[in-house]
């Protein structure tokens, strides 16, 4: 029997009425704008023109950071903030976040103090809300706590600790949030166009991807929140109108769990290109990354460039042992940055360099943009932009409650790992037919919460399901193709649709899966080119 919920949110999102707050865009800024706006007790209409966390927010090095490099940079403010959120975010979803410590290997004498004293810094700055004190390991206790580190001239380490999630399973969690508390989401509903009176902003027009239809929907605020496509729909309103952003592109490669054992994460805090590098261990994988690769325009499907591996693979090399190669790749992917333009350089010059802060614009016509910021900090950005509202608006003034707002599923009961993100939900998803089939045998996922995406959490294509309801795409993307097919059946039979429907979607993800699979020749490590230094 089908279960599909997408007409019945169709109804409620077309209709006659005024929304108190449109958001337009479902990553980590619009989600976040539109569950502080819900839980205000405003009306509140969010529009998505692919899937939730489709971009940039499902693409992150899966971090709740306060921002290591941030500090060393002297943007205090921003870290300070940042571990703010990051310690209200851990008692929010306990079933999203974790606490996880990072090694930072000291191959010099003088690295360990010189580190040591910045994250002894950075613990004063998260204040009462720090996830755990700072300190040296000597060597045998870097080794215990990351036993595949390169053990020629190691000296020791610096344990400091941070957060860890997964960023699209959070985006799911914020879309069950704001439902709660009364909102109204679609996605695959691009937006097409805004709609204006009187030389003021009053909604949007949007068309619906799986029925054809165009609908106009009006709203007292409208909220851009689209990430790197932010200035398509300030041109929407201005067609002239400055371009905001310099787009930069931040790659990862995934690999087995063997190449980081023990139970701490690594970073690197100095890389040839002045970024840091961090081997993170999720979901019984583990990601290396990222990169900050300027790009001249936004894609949907970024892919991360030659260079990029290269310089991940060879410089993991160097603090490993043993060294990732191109073989042990099971999945690339890259995201890209909406970081806001130096007004004063109009985005001339190294995108490493550009503020991650966010940042909120009005147009003439009362738009309201947000872009800028990361994960870290989506729930400030969320409260900024619908204080601004409100007073733009002349909405009611309320005050904001996502500081101590539990997310949808909060437990914190111990369950296995992919299990976990589920939360208080769990049961109820072990509950449905196929709990105790995984959908391919690499895979930790069953055909249950493939279920369940489709009933509770709005998944649509075969793409939703595999690369953000499930993270098969960037644990395994070779045996995400592989299960492809038996997914295209499960969503054909929830949502009523025929095989010719099934093999479609199985044809597209294909497609998109292809991006994500290393092919090709192996690349010439230069490990042994460079010996391995902390600064």
């Amino acid at each position: 029997m089908p279960h599909d919920p997408r007409p019945a949110a169709l109804v409620a999102a077309t209709a006659p009425t005024t929304w108190d707050v449109l958001v337009i865009g479902g990553g980590a800024s619009g989600l976040g704008t539109a569950v502080e706006a819900a839980s205000r007790g405003h009306r509140t209409l969010l529009l998505e023109g692919r899937d939730y966390a489709a971009g940039t927010s499902s693409r992150s090095t899966k971090l709740v950071h306060g921002g290591v490099r941030y500090l060393a940079q002297g943007n205090v403010s921003l870290v300070r903030e940042a571990l703010r959120e990051r310690g209200l975010l851990r008692r929010n979803a306990p079933h999203l976040v974790r606490d996880l410590g990072f090694v930072v290997p000291a191959y010099d004498w003088w690295a360990g103090p010189y580190y040591g004293v910045g994250l002894k810094l950075y613990d004063l700055l998260a204040g009462r809300l720090n996830l755990g004190t700072s300190k040296y390991l000597g060597r045998e206790a870097a080794l215990e706590r990351t036993p595949t580190l390169q053990t020629e001239g190691l000296k020791g380490g610096i344990l400091y600790f941070d957060g860890q999630f997964d960023d699209a399973r959070l985006a799911v969690t914020l879309l069950r949030t704001l439902e709660d508390h009364g909102g109204v989401a679609l996605n695959h509903a691009p937006v097409t166009g805004l709609l204006t009176e009187g030389g003021r902003v009053v909604g949007a027009r949007f068309h619906d991807a799986e029925t054809g239809g165009e609908y106009e929907v009006r709203a007292r605020a409208v909220v851009n929140a689209t990430g790197v496509w932010v200035d398509e729909v300030r041109r929407m309103e201005d067609p002239q109108v400055r371009p905001m952003l310099s787009p930069s592109q931040g790659a990862h490669v995934v690999v087995d769990r063997r190449f980081l054992p023990g139970d701490s994460a690594i970073m690197i805090p100095r890389t040839d290109d002045g970024r840091v590098l961090f081997a993170v261990p999720w979901h019984d994988h583990v990601v290396i990354g990222t990169t900050d690769t300027p790009v001249p325009e936004a894609s949907p499907e970024p892919r991360p460039l030659e260079e990029e591996i290269e310089f991940i693979l060879n410089t993991a090399g160097r603090y490993m042992d043993p060294a990732p190669t191109r073989a042990d790749v099971r999945s690339v992917y890259a995201g890209l940055r909406p970081l806001v333009k130096n007004e004063k350089t109009d985005g001339v010059g190294s995108t490493a360099a550009l503020s991650r802060d966010h940042v909120i614009r009005v147009s003439p016509g009362g738009l309201i943009t947000l872009t800028g910021g990361k994960w870290t900090t989506y729930r400030r950005m969320g409260e900024d932009t619908v204080d601004r509202a409100e007073r733009l608006a002349g909405l009611p003034e309320r005050l904001s409650v996502t500081p101590g707002l539990h997310l949808h599923g909060w437990s914190q009961e111990e369950r296995p790992d992919h299990w976990k993100v589920y939360g208080s939900d769990a049961e109820r998803v072990q509950a449905l037919p196929g709990a105790d089939r995984l959908l391919h045998p690499e895979l930790p996922y069953t055909e249950a919460e493939l279920r369940w995406g489709i009933r509770c959490e709005g998944a649509r294509t075969v793409e939703d399901l595999l690369a953000r309801r499930t993270r098969a795409l960037l644990l395994n993307a070779r045996a995400s193709v592989e299960a492809a097919p038996r997914a295209a059946a499960l969503l054909a039979e929830e949502l009523g649709k025929d095989a010719a429907w099934a093999q479609e979607q199985v044809r597209r993800y294909r497609e998109v899966a292809q991006g994500y699979v290393l092919a090709g020749p192996p690349v010439v490590s230069d490990r042994s080119a460079a010996a391995p230094s902390a600064g």
